[in-house]
């Protein structure tokens, strides 16, 4: 309901949301920020429904505690980090109660920074910024930016391996054409998972599997892998899992 949807719209955007989620549809809204004409109603809107809230500008640890406190805890909140403040205190954003992961706003942040959103050297460290802080605070990995290039698919698979290899989990998308690339961008290969299932029996003590040495926090990432596809993991020292 925010940048998005002209001002004039507002009011039927928000009527629109309200209608979807009453048909028991799931949804995560996308509210106007604090502080605009539109905050109040929209906030209200969300906590009727108790739906996850997406919070753009978010920069505030406190304006968002207090959402938290004003919608009874009952909407899970996604700050979408879009500004050099935000980034600077990305931690103590997501160390808020109630907020379970973030999302990074390129276009917006790149705006006030001068560059290029799609330039992906020049928004690197505030994107690292963002997952470190995720990790640091406890909170899912975030969620990386838009790809504004709608028909280029060699552009958006770049900017999900990209965005991947930093240590996001997932993408914002602005069509419903990239919603199977980026799912699939986003999941484990069959190779990611053959490995993830041989590492992860491996036990809690050094060892080698297929030539590499494999400890504790290498396990650790195998059985994060196998957990992001719901697959269950296998006991140490099965057959799936012997070592060489």
């Amino acid at each position: 309901m925010e940048n998005a949807v002209a001002p004039a719209d507002k009011g039927s955007a928000r009527d629109n949301a309200a209608v979807w989620l009453a048909l028991g549809n799931r949804a995560v809204v996308r509210i106007n920020a604090p502080g605009t004409a539109w905050f109040e109603a929209d906030l209200a809107r969300a906590a009727d429904h108790g739906c996850p809230v997406m919070v753009p500008k978010a920069e505030d640890p406190y304006v968002l505690a207090e959402i938290v406190v004003r919608t009874a805890g009952r909407c899970p909140l996604i700050p979408l980090v879009e500004t050099a403040l935000g980034v600077e205190r990305a931690v103590e954003v997501c160390a808020v109660a109630g907020v379970v992961r973030a999302a990074f706003g390129n276009v917006d942040l790149a705006a006030q920074l001068g560059v290029a959103h799609a330039d992906h050297l020049a928004l690197g460290h505030a994107r690292s910024r963002l997952v470190l802080a995720s990790a640091a605070s406890g909170v899912h990995p975030p969620v990386d930016g838009v790809t504004t290039a709608v028909g280029d698919p060699y552009a958006l698979d770049t900017d999900v391996t990209r965005a991947r290899r930093l240590g996001f989990t997932g993408k914002l998308c602005i069509h419903p054409a990239q919603v199977p690339a980026v799912t699939d961008g986003f999941t484990p290969t069959s190779d990611e998972l053959r490995w993830a299932r041989r590492v992860a029996g491996a036990g809690d003590g050094v060892t080698t599997v297929d030539g590499h040495m494999v400890d504790r926090p290498v396990v650790e990432r195998a059985r994060v892998v196998l957990a992001r596809v719901g697959e269950p993991q296998p006991a140490p020292g099965s057959p799936a899992n012997r070592v060489s």
